[in-house]
């Protein structure tokens, strides 16, 4: 990924005391008022941090590579353009920047779609009726994964930070302690708590599904990205 070296308009020059420090030290917060102040070094050091969170979700969405780094590119520009739009008081930098993946990458989903319908004429349709079983299965695919987005935006903030750094960024529970400087034995605290209202609440959909799995493939208790 090629990231961005001039500053944003109407940015000032960051402190060069803040610039010489390691930016691998610095907390998100800290990062991102260098990135609204300009600081490129800065936004490298974010992406250090989430690029690959970020490029999994896409991927793991896109299921696409060259996409999926598009989708990245495209968010780690939205950052150094915009990064004014994160509101701490609303959650962690993490969550937002991978709410961000997310909603870019089913966008573009939803345009490789859009652009594959305008390329399918009427009669070769007529002609795929063995693929149906497929739009089938993809289209309660999306709605079992809109679902459980719906379900995360009803939990407590640190819930939600938590299970977000785990089910779209694949990251273990020592990671997110890590990451969100927490006690790891409060993280799984977080998990565990946040599962179980996920569980209660998405029972009716996976009932539905006739197989019992949890949407998303949400499987609270055997899922390998909650392990420390």
């Amino acid at each position: 990924m090629t990231l961005p070296r001039g500053r944003p308009a109407g940015s000032e020059p960051p402190d060069e005391p803040v610039r010489r420090g390691s930016y691998a030290e610095q907390d998100d917060r800290a990062l991102v008022g260098l990135v609204l102040s300009g600081d490129p070094a800065a936004l490298e050091a974010l992406y250090a941090r989430y690029g690959r969170a970020c490029y999994g979700l896409a991927r793991r969405i896109l299921t696409d590579e060259q996409l999926a780094q598009d989708v990245v590119q495209e968010v780690f520009l939205a950052v150094w353009r915009d990064v004014s739009r994160f509101d701490a008081s609303r959650g962690g930098f993490s969550t937002w920047l991978l709410s961000m993946t997310h909603h870019k990458a089913v966008d573009s989903v939803r345009r490789e779609e859009n652009l594959r319908k305008r390329r399918t004429s009427a009669d070769l349709l007529d002609t795929r009726e063995s693929d149906a079983p497929k739009v089938d299965e993809a289209v309660w695919s999306t709605l079992r994964r809109e679902r459980v987005r719906e379900v995360l935006k009803t939990l407590p903030g640190p819930q939600r930070e938590a299970l977000t750094l785990a089910y779209f960024g694949g990251y273990t529970q020592r990671e997110i302690a890590g990451l969100t400087a927490t006690p790891l034995g409060t993280v799984k605290t977080r998990m565990l708590a946040g599962m179980k209202r996920m569980k209660d609440s998405l029972d009716g959909l996976s009932n539905a599904a006739n197989g019992g799995e949890q949407p998303g493939g949400w499987t609270p208790a055997t899922d390998p990205r909650g392990t420390p």
